[in-house]
């Protein structure tokens, strides 16, 4: 566990990740608390709820590499601050709107949703050295995995006692206090030898978007489709058995366990590739639909759970190494993109293999999707990157996993993959 004190060690990284788990725990709720909204307070269908919930979906994925655009060429201070105030206005205004306009302030607000996530990842890869770096995202993951448990919970357990406009309130004021607190410690996002911003340090797209970049992209979004897909299955699965009142149990089992994983793999020697985590990740997952009661669906679950953290802090790992300084805050906006893209899309992807046969099919589309997605990954990490010119003052990039002196850093291993 040295490597993690190492990592809070460093100046402002710990209250880095406490802001931003108080501010990623409420975005993972806004959703449920915009759906609660619709739902109890105005009276509305669920239909209409789901349609204001993808409306503030599709917004933060295509916000995110937008503003992580602006974030590399304008600064974290000329942004964030915009962000903030968007947000505070727009939870502040949802109980006193009708819903055709929270339809589509929700797509605005999306749009401009504080980048904690994208943030985050970039000051890691920039206050850590190169070698604490996977014990950093490791535990910027556990913090993810965390929010997720703690951010819905909280909302329904709110919801019992409070009205629906009350629970919004709380959200929006604690995605307001997450983002005020990143921009108040204003962490750096480039380290002290990486150049200053201006366009010429910021390469072409197609210099860094290349195969290699797509391939981890390509797994993240991998992983989030297999992600949402288990939390259906579990449901579904519990439900055939008379038994959906222990899917919250089951879920929490598979949260803790991800914790953990998350804990072990950033105290290991050395990293894995991030398409062997995720494949091992599928491969994992698809034996839970032989679980046909909730003990045995909490021990089915826990070996997916302890490669889950492992495989998300690797895929934020390759990004931060694949992504020159100056479109770092691109990069790692599409990261979020991909991730986003994969919890939207998963649900109806697994939920259609389990309408076509059995809640086991659910677990087996979500694994084989995994699977498919990181030898995709393999395949694309084969590919050579491109040549790049760098800037007189540009940093080298970093070898990455799979080079050597022989190979030199970037290149990988005559057919292998290397990511």
């Amino acid at each position: 566990m040295s490597g993690f004190r190492q990592v809070l060690a460093v100046p402002g990284m710990a209250p880095l990740l406490g802001v931003s788990l108080l501010a990623r725990a409420a975005i993972t709720a806004d959703v449920m608390a915009l759906t609660m909204y619709v739902v109890l307070a105005l009276g509305m269908s669920y239909a209409a709820a789901g349609a204001v919930a993808a409306a503030l979906t599709a917004g933060v994925a295509l916000g995110g590499p937008l503003l992580g655009r602006m974030i590399d060429r304008r600064g974290l201070r000329s942004v964030l601050p915009a962000a903030v105030a968007a947000q505070f206005v727009f939870w502040l205004a949802v109980p006193a709107l009708p819903y055709a306009v929270v339809l589509g302030a929700s797509f605005a607000a999306g749009l401009l949703m504080v980048p904690v996530q994208s943030v985050t990842r970039q000051a890691i890869a920039a206050m850590t050295a190169p070698g604490q770096r996977r014990a950093a995202f490791a535990l910027e993951s556990v913090t993810g995995e965390l929010s997720y448990m703690v951010g819905p919970a909280v909302v329904i357990l709110c919801a019992a006692k409070a009205s629906p406009g009350a629970v919004v309130w709380g959200v929006g004021a604690a995605i307001v206090v997450g983002g005020a607190g990143i921009a108040l410690l204003d962490p750096p996002l480039r380290t002290g030898d990486e150049t200053g911003g201006d366009a010429a340090d910021r390469p072409r797209r197609r210099e860094w978007l290349g195969a290699r970049m797509v391939a981890v992209l390509t797994m993240g979004f991998g992983t989030t489709v297999l992600l949402s897909g288990v939390d259906l299955a579990i449901v579904a699965t519990l439900e055939q058995a008379g038994q959906v009142s222990w899917a919250a149990v089951v879920v929490a089992v598979f949260g803790m366990t991800s914790v953990v994983g998350g804990l072990v793999y950033g105290a290991l020697p050395r990293r894995m590739p991030t398409w062997l985590l995720l494949g091992l990740l599928g491969l994992a997952t698809v034996p839970a639909g032989l679980a046909r009661d909730w003990p045995w669906l909490c021990a089915a679950v826990a070996g997916a759970g302890l490669l889950t953290a492992p495989t998300l802090s690797a895929v934020s790992d390759a990004v931060s190494r694949l992504a020159p300084a100056g479109v770092r805050g691109e990069a790692t906006g599409l990261q979020s993109s991909a991730l986003n893209a994969g919890f939207a899309l998963g649900s109806p992807v697994v939920g259609a293999a389990i309408d076509a046969s059995a809640p086991a099919g659910g677990f087996a589309a979500a694994g084989l999707a995994g699977l498919l997605a990181a030898l995709t990954g393999c395949l694309l990490s084969r590919r050579p990157p491109a040549p790049r010119t760098p800037g007189p003052s540009a940093a080298p990039a970093p070898p990455s996993p799979g080079s050597s002196p022989r190979n030199g850093p970037g290149k990988a291993r005559p057919g292998g993959c290397s990511i």
